[in-house]
């Protein structure tokens, strides 16, 4: 799990039960290093959804099993900067998804991502 950021607090990175892998929020934290991976919410939103793929990756599955994501973004207008990094990064099927504008973010962070994926047994 090297490849995973550390829970900021009391909480699981994600949980996996039979059928399911549900993640916490992905911060955009480099897990290298634990600080952010950049200053703007197309970075921030990358990092976020590489972390979902690491944890997925651990379990045995990968972005493509991705059901449902949530974004919580600070700032909305930087709506157009997760669509760019969703085209980049997932294929269709595309997962089905949410996106709120949060007032404040851990970390002061732009983005955070959750997920909730398929896992293939």
């Amino acid at each position: 799990m090297n490849d995973i950021p550390k829970a900021i607090g009391p909480y699981a990175a994600y949980r996996r039960t039979e059928d399911l892998i549900i993640t916490s929020g992905q911060l955009p934290l480099d897990p290298a290093t634990n600080e952010f991976a950049g200053t703007d919410t197309y970075t921030q939103a990358k990092q976020s959804l590489t972390n979902i793929a690491a944890i997925l990756n651990s379990e045995g599955s990968d972005l493509d099993h991705a059901l449902k994501l949530t974004v919580y973004l600070k700032d909305l207008a930087d709506f157009e900067s997760v669509n760019k990094v969703f085209r980049e990064m997932l294929h269709e099927p595309y997962p089905a998804r949410t996106a709120f504008e949060v007032s404040r973010l851990p970390k002061d962070a732009l983005v955070e991502i959750e997920a909730i994926a398929a896992f293939d047994h």
